[in-house]
């Protein structure tokens, strides 16, 4: 473009220049992976980082990230075991995520894409992220040298902000980087595109194949570690599950491990009726991250995200998808603090919730993982966001958590067994993902090709395709 030449910088103008814009500022074109109708290579996609697990695990140890700890929750265990009938009452165990610099297991992703960008040369890093990864990628931009911008959608209409996002800024900013915060709407996306177009900064998103891989190895890491424990591999890793990343790494890195019987369990806060991107909703939350508002749409619809096709596909690996109630997750999480010493964060233990209650399902022979717990802090405390849940107008009482309705009450449980895992339907989300798939696409006749893929991304075979497909077209 020359001097003289002015771009429009409308919303409608840029959006329409997004795969553009995303090609230069991911250094991938995505087009290479495309048959032109549903099916796409994913798996040469995944090939694009062109980084072996072993060289992932180098670059991330490079900057003190992984090999973190895995603990054995004997306490929480017994507590599970007193509700549970007799023999029943599984082994927990938690990978803490907490020890990595930035205090979560998204410094794995952000490790691999900033490494990654400075090997392509890029200058600088964006994010748009209202949490753990914003602060994951400003810590490996300073240990790298690189500029770091993080877009976070943080306030409301009124300029009340989220105390726990409010925090995950500062924490950015104690790294160097310039943060963004907007208020909730459109514009995110918006806005990140320009300042990727603006900048020619490289795009660190969630959903690349590099952020992906570098979840890979905390499945692999965790498949070690107990086996050099136990002597076996896990019955159940459960992962807290909101734009399906985090599920998704795991599970690819169970199977690069060899451990192919173990189940994957998603785990989800229950916010339904809560409209995400809603204003006056912006604030009636009290997780920002890690509930069902991102967990079944990117589930169902995994492209919805930041780049054209996502690395992030859930249900090509989840077994289960079990949901817990907010007040649930604020009981455990205390629990945790006072009955095993481990002070974390609410949105890690979501899948500690689900877990408590599985446990109470299995044999007590039988081994559960927590695949992560994250840092907590002043914003990110229980007690913070109770506090103001309730100064937004959310009632905190205790009673039966089933009773909970988002957005207008928090339900903690008056015992521990009252907490109770519920089912999502895989079905209905299997079915959901296919139809998504068929009229996103804008298809009207389905190949084989797209028949077997669909079979693959939602992890079932052809002839449920076909079936899911009648009902559709």
């Amino acid at each position: 473009m020359s001097n003289l030449e002015v771009r429009d910088n409308s919303y409608e103008a840029v959006m329409s220049r997004r795969n553009e814009i995303m090609k230069k500022a991911v250094g991938i074109d995505y087009a290479d992976f495309e048959s032109g109708t549903i099916a796409f290579d994913y798996e040469k996609m995944m090939k694009e980082t062109g980084y072996t697990l072993e060289e992932i695990q180098k670059i991330q140890s490079q900057t003190s990230v992984g090999n973190t700890p895995i603990f054995e929750l004997k306490n929480i265990t017994e507590l599970a075991r007193k509700y549970a009938a007799p023999g029943k009452g599984a082994r927990i165990f938690v990978k803490d995520e907490a020890g990595n610099p930035s205090g979560s297991f998204k410094e794995r992703r952000a490790a691999t894409a900033v490494y990654h960008a400075k090997r392509l040369g890029y200058k600088g890093v964006i994010a748009a992220t209202s949490g753990n990864y914003g602060a994951a990628v400003a810590s490996q931009a300073a240990m790298q040298g690189l500029k770091c911008i993080v877009v976070q959608e943080c306030y409301d209409s009124k300029g009340v902000g989220q105390p726990e996002i409010v925090e995950k800024a500062r924490k950015c900013e104690a790294h160097g980087a310039e943060v963004v915060q907007l208020s909730v709407g459109p514009e995110l996306f918006y806005t990140f595109l320009r300042l990727l177009e603006e900048t020619g900064y490289f795009n660190a998103s969630l959903y690349t194949p590099f952020g992906i891989a570098g979840v890979e190895t905390l499945g692999y890491e965790l498949i070690m570690q107990m086996r050099e424990r136990i002597g076996r591999d896990p019955d159940v890793v459960v992962a807290t599950n909101a734009g399906g990343g985090n599920l998704t790494g795991t599970a690819r890195g169970l199977i690069k491990a060899g451990a192919l019987n173990t189940q994957v369990v998603a785990a989800s806060v229950n916010l339904a009726g809560l409209h995400m991107a809603s204003d006056t909703m912006f604030n009636k939350k009290s997780f920002t991250t890690g509930h069902t508002g991102f967990g079944v749409p990117f589930a169902t619809w995994p492209d919805r995200s930041d780049v054209p096709r996502s690395a992030a596909r859930p249900l090509r690996y989840m077994d289960r998808y079990l949901q817990v109630n907010q007040g649930e997750v604020f009981y455990i999480t205390e629990a945790m603090a006072q009955v095993e010493g481990l002070e974390r964060g609410p949105a890690g233990n979501t899948a500690l919730a689900a877990a408590f209650s599985l446990a109470q399902e299995m044999d007590r022979d039988q081994i559960i993982v927590v695949q992560e717990t994250e840092y907590t802090g002043a914003g990110k405390h229980h007690a913070s966001q109770l506090s103001f849940a309730r100064n937004n107008g959310i009632e905190i009482v205790f009673g039966d958590p089933r009773t909970e309705v988002a957005g207008e009450s928090i339900v903690i449980p008056e015992n521990p067994g009252m907490i109770r895992a519920v089912d999502l339907d895989m079905t209905k989300l299997r079915k959901s993902l296919i139809k998504n798939a068929v009229v996103n696409n804008k298809v009207t006749e389905v190949s084989d090709a797209d028949v077997a893929f669909l079979a693959v991304e939602t992890k079932t075979d052809e002839a449920f395709v076909r079936a899911a497909l009648k009902e559709i077209l």
